[in-house]
């Protein structure tokens, strides 16, 4: 009798045993993370011209995506700026951009392609309108620009937009009353270096690399935009309600500005998704996005003003679901 309680026991001791370490291994598995929890595939990550702000911290962001999202493969592609950007994501062919906050309202407004999907994951830094001109130069004020070689930025960029909203409010006709120059940053400083531009547009974080450089190659000067024009292209359409009146801090370029602030207006800049992406990839973005703004900005100036408490303000866009998880995750 014995020895047959004895195997009985071993066996059922076996039993419990083995149903324990099952219990072990699925306790284990559910409490690890794992790859498939993890972003990952291709993204397409749509930027701006070459030694412009958009490029530059797009290739600075992909190398912290790299460390955070290792599984996730970040393509760079180069653009003429906010409205193309745009275009691309709301049409599928890039997943992630950034553009200004008034270009996006444009957008909304025309009823583009795909505009009710845009969706945005952080409010980034302000661009500054910069009017740029030789030192010296008899441009004091926008009006001045009247028969003069002027760069107004691409066609596809937010640079344009603005370029010809402030033209148009000084009773400048872009088309007709100056030789508009369709060039962007990449360009525009060698241009009115060999004195082919007498003036040219820039909208974009402070200071741009390009026109730092500039100024120290050739004497330059900005020219301030008055508040009273500013007020008049707060009147032009519901969607510029997205400028504000802002200063050049004096040091922004300083040898182009003396030690002088110089009166201007400013956007924001918005991070951009669509509804398609996944909620989780737009979390590990977006808080790469924020965690990087330290390192990015030691090369990046503007992406030092990336601030936690106002970037889920991604207003004229609805949040995406994954950058809110994201910031709910970051309350206190």
């Amino acid at each position: 009798m014995f020895p047959s309680l004895s195997r009985f026991g071993r066996r059922r001791a076996l039993q419990v045993s083995t149903a324990l370490l099952v219990l072990l291994g699925l306790l284990v598995w559910w409490l690890s993370p794992t790859d498939d929890a993890q972003p990952r595939g291709p993204i397409i990550f749509s930027t701006g011209l070459p030694n412009g702000v958009y490029q530059r911290y797009g290739v600075l962001l992909r190398d912290a995506l790299h460390r955070d999202l290792p599984q996730v493969d970040i393509e760079l592609r180069n653009s003429e700026g906010s409205q193309e950007n745009l275009a691309r994501v709301a049409m599928g062919e890039a997943d992630f951009t950034i553009a200004t906050a008034d270009a996006v309202a444009k957008y909304r407004e025309d009823g583009k392609p795909g505009a009710d999907r845009l969706r945005g994951c952080a409010r980034l830094y302000d661009d500054y309108v910069q009017l740029v001109v030789p030192r010296g130069s008899p441009v004091k004020k926008i009006g001045d620009l009247r028969g003069r070689a002027v760069g107004v930025g691409q066609l596809g960029s937010g640079v344009r937009l603005v370029a010809d909203r402030l033209l148009t409010a000084a009773g400048v006709d872009p088309a007709e009353d100056i030789r508009s120059v369709p060039a962007g940053i990449d360009t525009v400083p060698e241009l009115l270096e060999r004195g082919e531009l007498d003036a040219f547009f820039w909208s974009g974080g402070l200071p741009t690399a390009a026109i730092e450089k500039l100024s120290k190659r050739i004497p330059i000067q900005l020219v301030p935009l008055e508040s009273d024009l500013i007020e008049e292209v707060h009147s032009t359409s519901s969607t510029t309600s997205y400028y504000r009146l802002a200063v050049m801090p004096p040091d922004a370029y300083a040898e182009a500005q003396g030690g002088r602030g110089v009166p201007t207006m400013a956007v924001a800049n918005l991070l951009v998704t669509t509804d398609r992406m996944d909620p989780a990839m737009v979390e590990g973005f977006t808080r790469t996005v924020i965690d990087s703004r330290g390192r990015i900005g030691d090369t990046v100036h503007p992406a030092q003003l990336v601030d936690l408490r106002t970037a889920l303000y991604t207003d004229p866009l609805p949040l995406h679901e994954g950058a809110r998880r994201y910031y709910r995750s970051e309350k206190p």
